[in-house]
């Protein structure tokens, strides 16, 4: 079960649900294919120790956020 960071505290960060689970997936995988390589960690200090987990603690914070430009011109 996900404590922290909470939903509330990432849906200030995202302008939906749908964005918050796009987001954290692609990060997560990012961090995933990141470790046998330079691991890029934008935080200094995570609570979680999985991959989703640490996307997560990334969006909170207001480090991770969606470019504006790789949505723009999108029809949905």
């Amino acid at each position: 079960m996900l404590i922290h960071p909470s939903i509330d505290s990432l849906l200030e960060q995202v302008d939906s649900k749908y964005s918050l689970v796009i987001l954290a997936s692609k990060r997560a995988h990012q961090l995933e294919n990141e470790e046998d390589k330079n691991h890029h960690e934008i935080l200094d200090d995570y609570h979680s120790i999985s991959h989703v987990g640490k996307a997560l603690e990334e969006i909170a914070s207001g480090d991770l956020v969606i470019d504006p430009e790789s949505i723009e011109g999108m029809s949905l």
